[in-house]
């Protein structure tokens, strides 16, 4: 197995621990992400907050890392429309910044699949089962 597809899933692990944590910590950096339409962007904001923690360590348990990855797949795509709504309301943020980080979404989907399973990358059907 390679070094890659043995680090992958606690990177990807980091990553959303480490997105998670910061929309607990700094929710206000978060917030101007909900659409206007929604109620309550703070709660939106800590729940996307709390997904991505479990998702974390769902990805980080190899027993779950396939249903992890998988959840983590799923939020990466429903937050999409927040990063959209972003760049066509960019509030503080220049929008040249907004509009970047819409096509940065793509590979980590492509890479949550990845430790999900869905890819023929992530190792041997055997190993993609569990």
């Amino acid at each position: 197995m390679s070094r890659w597809r043995v680090i992958s899933p606690y990177l990807l692990a980091g990553v959303l621990a480490g997105a998670g944590a910061v929309h607990l910590v700094r929710p206000a950096l978060f917030d101007p992400l909900i659409p206007s339409f929604l109620p309550n962007p703070r709660a939106w904001t800590y729940a996307s907050g709390v997904a991505e923690l479990v998702c974390a360590a769902v990805v980080a348990v190899p027993r779950t890392r396939r249903r992890g990855g998988l959840a983590s797949a799923a939020l990466l795509v429903a937050v999409f429309p927040g990063n959209l709504w972003m760049a066509i309301e960019p509030g503080d943020v220049p929008r040249w910044v907004a509009v970047a980080r819409l096509p940065l979404q793509v590979p980590l989907v492509l890479w949550a699949l990845q430790v999900g399973g869905k890819f023929l990358s992530t190792g041997s059907p055997a190993a993609r089962r569990g």
